[in-house]
């Protein structure tokens, strides 16, 4: 197999990208499922890979491989240059200060624990308060919950209303003196629901609260600006934004990440070691222990450059579109009902069948290719607040197609035929 070279890359890097023509840049999207055309419809889980993403990571294996930072050497050269390279390109397209801000970390939940175990344990103590919302994904629930019973603190529940969206009053009268950190959803998994942060920073930071954001579900479907929403943190995944697994970003504010202790020891987060003392190295590597997921960063990179081609408020109208238009199609079956019918939302549909449970719908629609994520999406709380154990969930990327959504609904009248 013929690997690409950086040229060839950096040229395809180059074109602009259509949101029209997008579908065929993403090789899997062609593929059958049980003799069908596959219909991608998992993208809240994680997304597809265009070609270049896969031509960067293959490149580093075939012509640039070797550990980084520590060797001085050809190879070594080559791949920190374009280790670091990536992180501007990430630091650039969340518009962030400084590459110090930008810290490697292996997805969204490796970001949110960092935060917790570090700037949570310097700062939470017994009777303080941390408030996250009813909608979180356990990956914003779960750190605080051990943080607050490590300190013997109170984690605070933000509620929200049926059609899925936050109630603003109640927050605004939960934030006190006692609360250390209030800590939100972007936009949630289960519902789509896109969340005010903005004015929900902006009201925490008035009291001096500190504000951690989960961008996981965020930075695929809207621009994302460090610096227009002030946020204290914010967390994302490569997987995704079209890049590989295993790596992502957590920003920080400069002033919070230089006062924040190491997350994890060991090589590279030091400066010198004695038996007697350590010291650590500057950010943003006080807090990457360890070789790191070096081909994962480059495929991050080259997620990044991809994106930057595109029109991204093209992207999210036509997205909006499909969203629109699914909607419509959906609630036109009966007795099917969607959970979480918030004014703002992205690209997902949750929503269940009277009588059929999920994973009967997510089995039957496989055989007919299409794939979509059932159960309870890492948010039990979100089932439990709307009574039901589970969801199907359709979620929708740029390179799906209202012709797909009209596959995804004569679909689901045949699960109703072969189980209602």
């Amino acid at each position: 197999m013929e690997i690409a070279s950086a040229t060839y890359i950096e040229e395809k890097l180059k074109a602009p990208v259509p949101v029209e023509s997008c579908r065929f840049h993403f090789p899997l999207l062609r593929r059958q499922v049980n003799g069908k055309p596959l219909i991608y419809f998992d993208n809240a889980a994680t997304s597809q890979k265009p070609q270049v993403v896969i031509d960067a990571i293959m490149r580093f294996y075939h012509e640039e491989n070797s550990n980084i930072h520590r060797g001085v050497h050809y190879l070594s050269t080559k791949a920190t240059e374009a280790y670091e390279e990536a992180r501007v390109k990430a630091q650039k397209f969340i518009n962030a200060r400084s590459i110090e801000e930008v810290i490697y970390v292996r997805g969204t939940t490796e970001a949110i624990n960092l935060v917790a175990a570090t700037y949570g344990r310097k700062n939470v103590n017994e009777g303080d308060e941390v408030l996250i919302s009813a909608m979180e994904h356990h990956s914003n629930i779960v750190p605080w919950q051990i943080l607050c019973e490590e300190k013997k603190a109170i984690l605070r529940v933000i509620p929200m209303n049926d059609d899925g969206e936050l109630l603003l009053d109640e927050y605004d009268r939960l934030l006190n003196d006692r609360t250390k950190m209030v800590c939100l959803a972007h936009i949630s998994n289960a519902l789509g629901t896109i969340n005010p942060v903005k004015r929900m920073i902006a009201t925490a930071r008035a009291r001096g609260i500190p504000v951690l954001i989960d961008g996981a579900q965020a930075l695929p479907h809207i621009k994302v600006d460090m610096q227009d929403l002030d946020c204290d943190f914010y967390a994302f995944s490569s997987h995704k934004m079209f890049g590989p697994t295993g790596v992502g970003v957590l920003y920080g504010k400069k002033e919070l990440l230089s006062a924040m202790p190491p997350y994890q020891g060991g090589g590279d987060m030091i400066k010198s070691v004695t038996f007697e003392k350590t010291a650590y190295n500057d950010l943003p590597y006080k807090f990457e222990a360890g070789t790191p997921n070096i081909e994962g960063a480059i495929g991050l990179g080259a997620a990044i450059d991809y994106m930057k081609r595109m029109d991204l408020d093209a992207v999210a109208a036509y997205e909006h579109e499909l969203l629109t238009y699914a909607t419509t199609q959906l609630l036109e079956i009966s007795g099917l009902r969607i959970i979480g019918t918030a004014k703002e939302k992205a690209s997902v549909i949750s929503f269940v069948l009277e009588g059929i449970h999920p994973h009967d719908i997510g089995t039957i629609l496989d055989y007919e290719g299409i794939a979509i994520r059932t159960g309870h999406h890492c948010a039990q709380p979100v089932m439990q607040r709307f009574g039901v154990p589970a969801t199907a969930r359709a979620s929708f990327a740029f390179y799906n197609t209202k012709e797909e959504v009209d596959v995804l609904v004569k679909a689901i009248h045949k699960v109703k035929e072969v189980l209602g």
